[in-house]
């Protein structure tokens, strides 16, 4: 296993896969949506954390999302199994489906 040189923020990957920052937090606040050790928490100051993902969290991520995509209703199941945000889910429920 080649050793972990970089993270990417939740706000990078967001930006450069063209999701919903908020959509993506909230399924990676679960740890076990994604593979143990793809999901690192970053200390940023004495009590200040933001979530990061490794590049095969970012391929993961990546996968999961096209294949819930494969129609609106897998689209919404998706939504509803992996985010734990009511306020989120209903919102992104509410885009067209890309």
């Amino acid at each position: 296993m080649a050793a972990l040189t970089y993270v990417c923020s939740i706000e990078h990957v967001a930006n450069r896969l063209g999701e919903d920052q908020e959509l993506l937090k909230a399924i990676v606040s679960n740890d076990y949506n994604l593979t143990y050790g793809n999901i690192v928490s970053v200390q940023t100051g004495e009590e200040d954390y933001i979530t990061a993902l490794t590049g095969d969290g970012i391929e993961e991520l990546q996968d999961m999302l096209a294949n819930a995509r494969v129609s609106i209703n897998e689209w919404h199941s998706f939504l509803d199994d992996f985010a734990d945000e009511p306020d989120i889910i209903e919102r992104v429920k509410k885009q067209p489906l890309r």
